[in-house]
Formats: structure tokens, sequence, C-alpha cells
């Protein structure tokens, strides 16, 4: 709900006895006037998204608002049954050079810069100019248009010049002038108009106008670096935004910048906090890289994959997914590629966890992961997830800046590797390899990972030293009862030492991937030959800080 200021005019209050205004009377005036509570009575009307726009055209009408407008949105008033004035009657002028001037005239800027007072209120009344209290303006889809074509001329088309000006416009003088500048505000308006019966107060105008400056910035900006590629810049200005419950620890402030419901649909659950979005984020990340695969489950605690398996079925994917850490999945972010079905649903329901995220779930999974247990609320967060995409740039505060680069989308297929060693991995090897490559690509450096049948069996992260990263995945691996004779070995990066091609073939562990590039790889990968194990090579590191 927008937080508007809320004004209760009262009736005239006077004295019997000498029909002056009584002293009540006198403080709300003047606490009316400090507010700058006015009417709107003209509305001018000229947007792209039309969807939600009908209750508000209603509702003006219902007011008595004078509605002005152009071109498709006058036509869809139109069609509506609202009466509507074309701005063309304002101004004399048609809209012309192919709708690229429509607005741009003295007497729609006039209307809406005056301010209400009596020298400018002058000038109006001497040009005929209408007054204009309220600005409705959806701007071109620009990004949009960028992100979904090359073609130039399409997208300098989508540049708004009249849209952008009626928005500055109104903000500038919003001390008289309402400005809801896109249509994320549409709503906020039509609960003004219903709460306030058509008025406005100087804080509600001060109110929109703070977030028109924000839209107007963000999409200058967005027109600057498509023209100036070389120089992107950072600006959340515009984009929408949500105060967290908290950042990272309960001290801390957080807040999240962007539109969830643009990916997700929430089935069920609590607000997510700034831990449930990072955790949520690397869950994604990691099945992208398996979005097309046969049933491929992922269980992660503090952005690292503790579990992950491809099997013939959702089902046969949660629990072999589950065994590579049952003790770390508690409270963990659980991700599928597929269906969630019942009898998924009645297992995972066993395990505590904070985040359930798939493509789609069968309406018996829903109830069944939605129930109360024992009375109590249930919390836990179901998405469905609408896409696999994330970000493409990755950005990150450091010092006194912000440091910037492209997200790894590398993927490395079978044909990416290059055979080092004088044995070839078999073709089971070669897929057990893919499958770890990708898995070891979304943990934190320096990082290791064992994997036998499209299953992550151990993983070590986040260490000092790569001898330790394959320690710790060992340690894992035989603590959860997995054998790793004939098990393969994932490195994010390459291995200054034969050390680890030592105690990975002590352990069992016959096939190894890893990008390769130093200038020791000669004697990890002679020590393979010298103990029977394959190595390929991808060429890609896969760093993660």
């Amino acid at each position: 709900m927008a937080n508007f200021t809320t004004t209760r005019i009262l009736l005239p209050i006077s004295s019997p006895a000498s029909n002056k205004p009584s002293s009540s009377f006198i403080a709300l005036s003047n606490y009316v006037n400090m507010l700058n509570v006015k009417p709107i009575k003209s509305a001018l009307i000229s947007v792209f998204s039309k969807d939600n726009l009908e209750p508000i055209i209603r509702k003006l009408n219902e007011l008595g608002v004078t509605i002005y407008s152009t071109g498709g949105t006058e036509a869809f008033i139109k069609k509506h049954g609202i009466p509507v004035t074309a701005v063309e009657e304002i101004t004399s002028y048609p809209s012309i050079l192919d709708g690229r001037v429509k607005t741009l005239h003295p007497k729609v800027f006039g209307g809406i810069l005056a301010r209400r007072e009596d020298s400018h209120l002058a000038q109006l009344d001497n040009y005929e100019i209408p007054e204009i209290d309220l600005v409705i303006v959806d701007l071109y889809p620009f990004e949009e248009t960028v992100a979904n074509t090359s073609e130039e001329s399409e997208i300098i088309e989508k540049i708004d010049i009249g849209g952008i000006s009626l928005i500055r416009a109104a903000a500038k003088n919003y001390k008289d002038v309402v400005v809801v500048p896109s249509r994320n505000e549409y709503a906020m308006l039509l609960e003004l108009l219903e709460e306030k019966k058509g008025y406005t107060d100087r804080n509600d105008r001060k109110a929109f106008a703070h977030r028109a400056f924000k839209i107007s910035a963000h999409y200058d900006t967005a027109i600057s670096a498509y023209f100036n590629e070389e120089e992107p810049r950072l600006n959340l200005n515009g984009q929408p935004s949500r105060t967290l419950r908290y950042g990272e620890n309960p001290h801390q402030q957080g807040r999240f910048y962007g539109d969830l419901e643009a990916m997700f649909d929430k089935l069920n659950g609590k607000k997510l906090s700034y831990n449930n979005l990072v955790d949520i984020d690397a869950a994604v990340s990691l099945m992208k890289e398996f979005k097309d695969d046969e049933p491929t489950f992922a269980v992660l605690k503090h952005t690292n994959a503790c579990g992950t398996a491809t099997r013939d079925t959702v089902l046969e994917a949660w629990k072999a997914a589950l065994a590579g850490d049952p003790i770390s999945a508690y409270g963990g972010i659980l991700i599928c590629n597929k269906e969630i079905d019942l009898a998924t649903a009645k297992e995972i329901k066993k395990l505590f966890y904070e985040v359930l995220i798939a493509p789609s779930f069968e309406e018996k999974a829903i109830k069944v992961l939605s129930k109360k247990k024992n009375g109590e609320n249930n919390t836990r967060v179901l998405l469905k997830i609408k896409d696999f995409t994330v970000q493409n740039k990755l950005v990150k505060s450091v010092l006194n800046g912000v440091i910037e680069q492209d997200a790894d989308s590398k993927i490395e297929a079978a044909e990416d590797f290059k055979t080092a060693t004088k044995r070839a991995p078999s073709s089971s090897e070669i897929e057990d390899l893919v499958f770890a490559n990708r898995c070891v690509k979304h943990l934190k450096s320096n990082t290791i990972v064992l994997a036998r049948g499209k299953q992550l069996l151990g993983m070590g992260c986040g260490q000092t030293s790569r001898i330790d990263a394959l320690k710790q995945a060992i340690e894992k691996a035989k603590n959860f009862g997995f054998e790793l004779e004939g098990a393969v070995m994932a490195s994010d990066a390459f291995f200054p030492f034969p050390d680890c091609v030592e105690v990975a073939a002590a352990a069992g562990i016959k096939a190894v991937v890893q990008p390769g590039g130093s200038i020791r790889d000669e004697l990890s990968i002679n020590k393979c030959d010298e103990l029977g194990l394959s190595m390929v090579l991808t060429g890609t590191r896969h760093f993660k800080h």
C-alpha cells in the first residue's frame, strides 16, 4: 500500500453570535494551506502501456476530471466510452512527423509548468491555455527494444521525447501538478484517487515527482549506454526496489533493486531475505547449466552446491542430490529443472528447507508443500521460475568504487576437452567430467568436485590451497558413505603441483578435468600417465570469489 498523507476536510465552523469563522476553522484553514491541498480538475494522459489504465480513466470521469489525450491513448479512452478531448483541439496542430511531435507545444507545457499564482494564471488566460493538474505517462519501452532487436532504426524510434518532457515538466511543478511517470505507478494513483476523492497534497505530489525523476534518470542512462557501449554506467534509478528485513546480518540494512515478479511466481512462504536472494541467485545460475538436461536437482547452502544429481526421474534426482550431503541440506535452497510431482513433494516435505525453486509444480504437490504442520505457519518459500535467465554483468562494491565484469557464461562441452594423457577417458567418464566441470564452476575457489554417475559425491570449496580442497572433498564423500573408485575429479583452476593427482589416484579417482595453463602442467600430466589416470584440459579457468 502506498503511504499517502490522509487529510480530512471538515465543514466550516463559525460563531453563531458573530457569524465569523471560529478559531478551529482558522486553524484548519491554515493546516490545509500548509499542505497545499488541491483538487485534480484536469488530466493529460499519454501512455505506451494501457494495461490497468481503464480503472483510472473511469475514476477520473466519475470525479468530473477533464481528460486530454493523444493518439492511441485517446482511442483507448474513447473505446471505453469516457469523454476525452484531443490535444490537437488545444494546440490547433495535428500530430506530425509520424507521431514524433504530438504534445510538444506551449499550450500543453504552459498548462503543466504554470505556477498557480496570479501572474502565471493571467498568462494562461491571455493565451487560452488550460491548466493541467495531472499528467500520466508511460514511456516507449527503449530497454526492452534494445534487448529484443539489433535493428537500429527500430531502437531509435523507441527513444521517447514528448513523454520524458512531460514527466520532467510535471515533476518540476510538483507544487501544483501530480505526475504519474510509468505504469508501475498506476495502482498508486488509483489508490490516491479513491482515498482522497480527487484531492492531493504537497507530500503526495512530491512523492510522485521523486519517482518521476528516478525514472527519467534511468531512461536517459539506458539511452546513453546504448550509444556509448565502452562506458557502461551503473544506475539504479527507475528500478523497482524493496526494503529487506535486514542485510546479511540483523545489524545491517538491506534493499533489493529489481523485478522479482518478472522471474518468479511465489506460491507460498515468507518474504525473501537478503541471504535468500543471494542463495537463489547462485541456485538459478547453477541450474541454468542443466535446464535442458534430464531431471536434475541441486541443494545449495551459502551459495555452494552440497548436492547435485541428474537421474531419469525427479524423485530419483532429489534422493541422489540429498545423499550428497544430507546434513548441510538442512535449511538449504533446493532447485530442480523439471516439474515437482506429488511423490517428490512428499519426500522433500521431510526436510526443513528455506526455498524450493522449479519451473512448475503439480497442484497436489503445492498443497503438500504448503500445508501447515502442528498449526504453525508454513514459511517455506515455493518459487515457480519463469526463465533461467541471469544477469550478464556482475557488479560488486570495492573500496571507494565498484568493479564490473561479464558473467561467467562459458560452458564447456565434451568437444571442448583436449586429452593430455596417454589414456583417454571412456564415454561414461566423459559424461561425468562434463557434469563435474559444470558443478565446479559454481563453487567458491579454490574448489574440487568429485562425481560419478552424474552425482556429486564430494566437494571442497573456499579453501586457500587446492590440495586442501581435494582432501575436504574426499573426506565429505567418505563421511556420507560413497566409494570413490572410478569417480572423476574437476578443478576450477590448474594444478601447480602433482600432489592433487597423487591423492586423487590413491582415493580411486580415474579421470580429471582442469583448465591447464600452469608452467608445471607436465608434472600433473606425467603423474596421471604414471598412475593410469586420464586428464583432459578445457583451457578455461572458473575462479569464483
